[in-house]
């Protein structure tokens, strides 16, 4: 069985999450409020595996405040990210 790489907040929040491969094949995390915040980080995927990745979005999304819940899972985990949009 696969990872999922899109979450929804379970609180019936616009709040969204994701991983994607951009243009050029790099792994970025997409984060949506559903209303007017998009805000896109490009992930070094050398120093990560998507299965972390994934955790870290997981646990991310279930938290009242989003962004700064993903900062500290992404920080537990030493995932690091660069913001390129947002």
């Amino acid at each position: 069985m696969g990872h999922q790489f899109s979450f929804h907040a379970p609180n019936g929040g616009g709040d969204f999450l994701a991983l994607r491969k951009n243009r050029t094949g790099r792994t970025e995390i997409v984060y949506d409020d559903g209303v007017a915040r998009r805000i896109v980080w490009r992930v070094d995927a050398t120093a990560v595996n998507e299965a972390r990745l994934s955790d870290a979005l997981r646990v991310a999304v279930g938290a009242l405040r989003v962004v700064p819940a993903l900062y500290d899972e992404l920080k537990k985990r030493a995932i690091p990210v660069e913001r390129v949009a947002g």
